[in-house]
């Protein structure tokens, strides 16, 4: 107990800055079990301080010193250590020095271990309680650590922690269900047009070659007409354009047989545009074109993109379906066979 004063003026620099030591001295480390405690102090503690004079102190069984070996852990356990060493000149008393050998030795080696961390030199209690201060105060903010905290604030930091958690997951829940939400009224959006454009019937006029005037043509729905457009206004496509794929491709009439310009009648393709625009599904073309481009352009809507995906999909199901259909038919046959 060769620095018990020393220590006292340490442990009182520590409570003054409002903190709370834990003196190693307090405990026996005489076997097993009481080196367990002292190694779950050392784990609670968030700095590690070494005061060093002249005396290596008792040592266990194969000659290690106990301020060794629990300094050993402490750096082990990756804790900020602060190394305090009286200088050498300072006159010291015999009785509180190690004068064998051997033992001078081991203070030497254990001297140069402490000065490869953080240390300080001190020459009495006074300047070691300043140094010890200040020390502290840096390592603090060098080595900000988690400290003692009340219970009470534990379980408000639980408590905190577990509400920012069923915060984020409320979240994430109320995304996923205004996601579903938005689908269900997608899904249902599509169903109306379809529903709307199945029941709208338009008997379009076509212009052939040979024609004086205007011919009557097929009559077809507004759904038959935006699945032959679609597809080609997925990125725009221009009102002559869509005059011409409305002839060939949705009344069905050849190529050949038709006028060049305008086979379909333009105030007609315009208001069955202006009804699937009605309905959502189509609109005039944001891209920009050159001046001398008096063309006039249309093209899908998000809306009519996804309207499109689902009357694809659904046509793919039922090809499908119907290739299971006849191929358990043709398996039927076989076996009647």
């Amino acid at each position: 107990m060769d620095l018990s004063d020393e220590r006292d003026l340490v442990i009182k620099a520590i409570l003054e800055m409002g903190h709370i030591p834990v003196g190693m001295e307090m405990f026996s480390a005489a076997d097993e079990e009481q080196w367990n405690v002292i190694k779950k102090q050392i784990d609670q503690s968030d700095y590690y301080v070494v005061i060093v004079a002249h005396r290596y102190g008792s040592c266990d069984s194969i000659g290690l010193s106990y301020t060794e070996k629990e300094y050993d852990y402490a750096i082990s356990k990756g804790i900020p250590a602060l190394g305090f060493i009286v200088e050498d000149d300072i006159p010291w008393p015999k009785d509180k020095s190690d004068t064998d050998r051997s033992t001078l030795k081991k203070i030497r080696s254990f001297k140069e271990k402490v000065k490869s961390k953080p240390v300080s030199f001190w020459k009495n209690g006074e300047d070691l309680y300043g140094r010890c201060s200040i020390a502290l105060m840096k390592a603090f903010n060098a080595y900000p650590r988690e400290g003692w905290v009340r219970a009470s604030q534990v379980q408000d930091a639980a408590a905190a922690k577990e509400i920012v958690r069923l915060s984020s997951e409320n979240a994430s829940l109320r995304e996923r269900l205004r996601a579903y939400e938005i689908a269900a009224d997608v899904e249902t959006a599509i169903e109306k047009a379809i529903a709307a454009m199945r029941g709208n019937k338009t008997k379009i006029s076509v212009w052939k070659k040979t024609s004086t005037d205007w011919e009557d043509g097929k009559e077809i729905t507004l759904y038959q007409l935006f699945e032959v457009l679609a597809p080609e206004m997925q990125v725009e496509l221009a009102l002559t354009e869509i005059a011409r794929y409305t002839a060939t491709n949705a009344l069905n009439v050849p190529q050949k047989e038709l006028r060049a310009t305008w086979p379909t009648p333009r105030n007609t393709i315009r208001s069955l545009l202006a009804d699937l625009a009605a309905l959502g599904c189509v609109e005039p073309s944001s891209r920009r074109k050159p001046v001398s481009d008096k063309e006039e352009y249309w093209s899908l809507s998000d809306f009519g993109a996804k309207l499109l995906a689902q009357m694809r999909r659904r046509r793919l199901e039922r090809i499908e379906s119907l290739t299971k259909i006849e191929h358990k038919v043709d398996k039927d046959t076989k076996t009647d066979a």
